[in-house]
């Protein structure tokens, strides 16, 4: 029999993004950074009204994890799902695609 050396750890296997799925993105503007490494994504989606058939905007808001907090008010993100983190938190922050003019 052999014994197990200490240091000698099994290695874990290593997942690709297509064993674990693809995660979704949203593109959205950000509308509130005033909480700790948290922003508040506004998403508007067109969708047809099912009788009427004329488009129809709904917006959803959704909170983020920004661990930098790069994103500032206004500014357009993209955010990918992930495991919950909070509450709330279902989201996290990928990458700012156009900063706000807005001046503060």
């Amino acid at each position: 029999m052999e014994k197990e050396t200490a240091g000698a750890a099994k290695a874990a296997p290593v997942e690709t993004a297509r064993e674990r799925g693809v995660r979704q993105e949203l593109e959205g503007i950000v509308t509130s950074t005033k909480m700790q490494k948290t922003i508040v994504v506004k998403v508007t989606r067109a969708v047809q009204h099912p009788l009427y058939h004329r488009v129809v905007r709904h917006a959803k808001k959704y909170y983020a994890h920004d661990e930098t907090g790069e994103a500032k008010a206004g500014d357009t993100v993209v955010i990918v799902s992930t495991r919950p983190l909070s509450k709330l938190k279902r989201w996290r922050l990928k990458e700012v695609l156009q900063r706000s003019t807005r001046v503060a």
